[in-house]
């Protein structure tokens, strides 16, 4: 969401935009045991794998930085919650217009960022126009070039104007950080106005966040929190047994469970995940233009054999790219399932019946290099050579996601509701097919969910039967705590960690 390390890859579509809701700062997490006394003035210490690449979401910041500052450092007009609904933060309330295109928010009173100044409407069209300026690299960037205009009546007064209807707008808004329209260099400082101020951030190591003082909202249940960043889910595992950190955000090594769950120290929890390991082909490079040779390298890999041997008993096969969780999801991994003798009689259709050979560019973390060995291996077995090529995240980001310069690449992707990426075949796949694209289209301007969720269910099918991409399994999301902690996210839905309602016994 694994993106893990880079969160770029962004969800669209979204519930009733009509429903105006209420909520204060906050909210309800279910890990650890509820109620009892708790320290105030404790150090929560959080273990992850996911160091921020910097600190602007809107500049490649990558997992890290959605995983530590969403919701912590940073807070939108609208939240996300950890079970997925939509609920109000900084707006106040809002209105829609009858032809669906304007959208009036209305700000929370007493609200201000972190250096004092209060914040006005000013600050939020300066934040959305920071997401989709041209050098933005936020995953909400194209989702929100619908916007036409941002006016500002008054402080308290937001009017956006949409060049078309969007269906997923304020859910899409849930992803996008209110800033200090005055701020600079916000790749290593911030100015947000969440429960916690940047205390200091020590790369290669840790980055801590201090409860501020003058929130709008309830208090963080803590007076620090620091995220502590690990190589290796061994390294990060070893700090969890030694009292280094109190909890892992997301457990990557479930060989190393039983040592969790048969101590009553700690607590392990199976929560939802959203985030799907692809092995995405470049739709654009040959072979991979071709469908056939799409859907046989997909036959050819036997994706519950390799969530076995990655995860044990965890996760699951998921044939398209839409998790249970997602309103428009169809069971379809038997489209394309494991099927050597299909797989071969695909590849001499296509003309390769003697095989061909691909470089597979694969993330340097895990699980990337023991799934990229097990394809290798599997795709042998039919003939094709897979050359692998190990790469860091930053080389991911620049050759992959942004240049399109690749055949193959292994990748998680961590967002809910994200199947409508396959509309856009400008993004980094390359699949290009003009009736999923209408589908996607019309689904995002659609009068009901009803009518959205049956079109995107169409898309959700053909992408499928394209083999767009193969789409290997569903991470689990194992969160595993202290037991003396509470109050903690459970599911991680798109990588955010809130840290605010984590209590320490």
């Amino acid at each position: 969401m694994s993106i893990k390390k880079t969160s770029l890859y962004g969800g669209a579509t979204a519930a009733a935009l009509a429903l105006t809701l209420t909520a204060c700062g906050g909210g309800s997490n279910a890990g650890g045991a509820a109620g009892g006394a708790h320290d105030k003035n404790a150090t929560v210490n959080i273990g992850s794998l996911y160091e921020p690449q910097n600190l602007d979401n809107t500049a490649g910041g990558g997992q890290g930085v959605t995983e530590a500052l969403n919701g912590n450092v940073y807070e939108g007009l609208f939240k996300l919650t950890d079970n997925g609904k939509v609920e109000n933060l900084l707006a106040q309330d809002y209105k829609v217009s009858g032809d669906g295109l304007t959208y009036t928010f209305t700000l929370r009173d007493g609200v201000k960022f972190h250096s004092g100044k209060k914040l006005t409407s000013q600050d939020v069209k300066y934040s959305l126009e920071k997401v989709i300026a041209k050098d933005s690299q936020s995953a909400r960037k194209s989702n929100l070039e619908v916007i036409k205009s941002v006016e500002t009546p008054d402080p308290h007064t937001v009017q956006v104007r949409l060049s078309k209807k969007s269906i997923s707008f304020v859910y899409n808004l849930s992803y996008v950080w209110i800033i200090n329209s005055d701020a600079k260099g916000l790749k290593t400082t911030e100015d947000g106005t969440g429960p916690y101020t940047l205390d200091k951030w020590t790369r290669g190591s840790a980055l801590s966040l201090a409860r501020f003082a003058g929130y709008w909202g309830d208090a963080a249940s803590n007076k620090q929190v620091v995220f502590h960043y690990y190589k290796d889910a061994t390294a990060l595992n070893n700090a969890l047994l030694t009292n280094a950190v109190d909890v892992v955000t997301s457990e990557q090594s479930p060989d190393a469970l039983d040592q969790f769950k048969s101590n009553q120290n700690y607590k392990v929890n199976d929560g939802n995940s959203t985030t799907k390991l692809l092995l995405a082909f470049n739709d654009k490079a040959k072979p991979f233009t071709d469908v056939k040779v799409r859907q046989a390298v997909s036959s050819a890999i036997d994706d519950k054999k390799l969530l076995e041997s990655v995860w044990g008993g965890y996760g699951k096969p998921i044939g398209s790219m839409v998790p249970p969780t997602d309103p428009w999801y169809e069971d379809l991994t038997e489209v394309n399932a494991y099927d050597t003798a299909r797989a071969k009689k695909l590849l001499a259709e296509a003309g390769y019946a003697k095989g061909f050979s691909f470089t597979l560019d694969t993330p340097n973390y895990d699980p990337h290099p023991t799934a990229a060995t097990f394809i290798k291996s599997q795709l042998a077995k039919v003939g094709i050579t897979v050359k692998i090529n190990t790469i860091t995240p930053d080389e991911w980001y620049t050759k992959v996601y942004k240049n399109h310069d690749f055949t193959a690449t292994l990748q998680e992707h961590v967002n809910d509701r994200d199947l409508v990426w396959y509309g856009n075949p400008d993004f980094y796949w390359g699949y290009d097919n003009k009736q999923v694209t209408r589908w996607v289209e019309e689904a995002e301007q659609a009068s009901s969910t009803s009518e959205q969720t049956e079109l995107l269910k169409k898309v959700n099918r053909k992408t499928a039967e394209d083999a767009a991409s193969d789409w290997l399994y569903l991470y689990p999301q194992i969160v595993v705590a202290n037991s003396k902690l509470s109050g903690y996210p459970v599911n991680g839905l798109n990588s955010q960690f809130f840290a605010y309602d984590i209590k320490k016994g």
